[in-house]
């Protein structure tokens, strides 16, 4: 038995033309479908430029709800047309709370739910704390059309208990849309090779395949600019490269994987049978008891 899925990572860059950017959006996911993809990753907060590099009250205006979502909307009927999953990046408003989330659309266009981001980074160039509260979905699985996937959305990719809670929930494959580049306090700083080792790792210790959408581009809103570096990729679950992107160019990557022979590897390795929950409460403290 054999249950191939293909799966596609992209990126492009972003202005404040927000037309502009759900076309971009509506680009790449149309070039991957035509690529054969099944489910499609788009990087965080595509609508509109990383606004998080600067505080400041007026982009707090740009949160919208689910319901209604226009953008949400639009990528939900792009979903049905082509048959393809979409987790959809959008600055989220829940009555008083606005939270960094994904909604999970299926292949049909239906929504499946939404993921609120649960780490929430604060530092220069990358102020998330002024804008978003942590989330508090908590890390899921979807059974979507093409398989199980978990999403968890860019500084949720540095924690190893996000991926195991998203694996041990029934992900087969993890996706995490992303924003990130340059580092305004640090310039001589690049993170990128620390960033792809990190991802897969999770894809090597939970079996599974690995899928990182970043954005491209260099942005002016807070001082200095921030140029992010792409280098989008799909890792496999051994945490090996399958496709990667380079820093500055549009692009698409597509991989296939047979899901059936992954899980049977996973489930021969090992390391699901031999865990041991039962010692791991110390990581769910803060600090040495």
């Amino acid at each position: 038995m054999t249950r191939t899925v293909t799966v596609a990572a992209t990126q492009f860059a972003c202005s404040w033309d927000e037309a502009s950017n759900l076309a971009s959006a509506e680009r790449v996911v149309r070039a991957a479908a035509a690529q054969g993809a099944n489910i499609v990753l788009v990087q965080e907060l595509f609508e509109t430029p990383y606004f998080c590099a600067e505080q400041s009250p007026k982009y707090l205006a740009l949160a919208k709800p689910v319901a209604g979502h226009p953008t949400v909307a639009c990528m939900a009927a792009l979903a049905r047309e082509l048959g393809v999953v979409l987790p959809v990046s959008i600055f989220e408003r829940s009555g008083h709370t606005l939270f960094n989330s994904v909604v999970i659309v299926d292949a049909d266009g239906r929504e499946l739910g939404v993921y609120r981001k649960s780490h929430i980074p604060d530092g220069p160039g990358y102020s998330e704390k002024y804008y978003f509260s942590p989330g508090d979905t908590g890390f899921k699985a979807w059974d979507t059309a093409f398989g199980c996937i978990g999403v968890g959305i860019c500084w949720d990719q540095w924690f190893p208990e996000c991926a195991r809670a998203m694996a041990v929930a029934g992900a087969e494959i993890l996706f995490y849309p992303t924003a990130i580049g340059s580092e305004p306090a640090n310039a001589s700083l690049d993170s990128k090779d620390h960033w792809q080792t990190v991802m897969r790792g999770h894809a090597g210790a939970n079996l599974m395949p690995v899928v990182a959408s970043n954005r491209i581009g260099t942005e002016t809103i807070g001082s200095p600019p921030i140029t992010f570096y792409g280098s989008s990729f799909i890792a496999d679950h051994h945490g090996a490269f399958v496709a990667t992107a380079d820093r500055e160019t549009e692009c698409v990557l597509t991989a296939a994987f047979d899901l059936e022979q992954v899980r049977a590897e996973r489930t021969a390795w090992g390391i699901w049978r031999d865990r041991r929950p039962e010692l791991y409460g110390p990581i769910a403290s803060h600090s040495r008891a």
